[in-house]
């Protein structure tokens, strides 16, 4: 027998989901995933501190026990969940059949929140340092104790990279921001506004190759990406802003996305894909907020959305 709604993927946008799915006695089955942030729960599972999760007003809760919150409610509500990764969707047919490595289970709603990656250079010193001084996301962590009144960097050129460094000087006593190339990639106003901004230094024509330090971030390895030459610049905290990738590759093309992956909505305020039944909620649509509770408000929308949907199709 088919699902009523399979959600695929977890993190807030999927956990809040299969909450209100459940809540609707829809009975929704889950497969958590490790589309999102390398691990089931999405980026949040290497996020240490969260303190602007409404609802935690003692110091906030570390990303992984909120994780696990939502999972236990979830769960408690009668969502059944399976660790494993969607490899492929049939979505011509209906029911629309999800494939794994180990089963293909069949459902008459989707609903996607698989979320989206951040980009890395991929340096051996993130192994040790990421979030031990090393981020993706200066809104999530900026704000912590470690990086207050401290020199950070950010890395980067574009509108992203700008706005986290903007974002930064809020609490670093100086960001500098790491540039490969010799001008910024970033809007001519947002350029504007950085390079204005006197708590900003750009530092041109370098990558990071390196970090070093003892157990937290202490020090960038830079490269000169004209001669090659190596520098070091002490810092507390390194924040990546060379952007995000939708995790939608498994999607094969089947369902409407713009030209960098992420779902589009079939119209604004609603979580609808272009086809029928399928619903996508969480960053894997979201460029402009990415944050924690946006993804869960979204993942109301889409559960309420699917109930509607089943609903009007007289699928109880």
């Amino acid at each position: 027998m088919a699902e009523k709604v399979l959600v695929i993927g977890s993190g807030p946008a999927g956990f809040t989901a299969a909450i209100y799915a459940a809540r609707a006695e829809l009975s929704p089955f889950m497969f958590e995933g490790f589309q999102a942030g390398g691990s089931p729960g999405g980026q949040l599972m290497t996020t240490t501190e969260v303190e602007n999760f409404p609802g935690f007003p003692d110091g906030g809760i570390s990303g992984p026990e909120l994780m696990d919150r939502m999972r236990k409610q979830a769960l408690d509500f009668g969502t059944r969940s399976v660790m494993e990764d969607v490899t492929s969707v049939d979505l011509s047919q209906r029911p629309f059949k999800v494939t794994t490595s180990t089963q293909t289970v069949e459902a008459h709603s989707l609903i996607i929140s698989t979320g989206a990656t951040a980009k890395r250079l991929w340096l051996d010193a993130e192994n040790d340092f990421w979030s031990k001084g090393m981020s993706a996301c200066a809104v999530c962590d900026g704000a912590l104790p470690p990086y207050r009144n401290k020199e950070l960097i950010v890395i980067g050129g574009g509108d992203t990279a700008c706005e986290e460094a903007q974002f930064l000087t809020k609490f670093a006593s100086k960001v500098y921001l790491v540039h490969r190339r010799d001008e910024l990639r970033a809007s001519k106003i947002m350029g504007q506004r950085t390079l204005a901004n006197p708590k900003i230094e750009v530092i041109w024509n370098h990558n990071l190759v390196d970090v070093k330090g003892d157990g937290w971030v202490e020090t960038a390895v830079l490269e000169n990406t004209v001669d090659g030459s190596k520098k070091e610049l002490s810092c507390s905290g390194i924040f990546y802003g060379i952007g995000h990738k939708p995790n939608t590759g498994f999607l094969e093309g089947q369902i409407a996305t713009d030209e960098t992956g992420y779902i589009e909505p079939l119209q604004a305020g609603s979580t609808a894909t272009s086809v029928e039944g399928v619903f996508a909620c969480g960053d894997v649509v979201d460029q402009t907020y990415r944050q924690a509770i946006t993804a869960a408000g979204s993942g109301c929308a889409a559960a309420l959305d699917a109930e509607r949907w089943l609903s009007e199709q007289g699928i109880e």
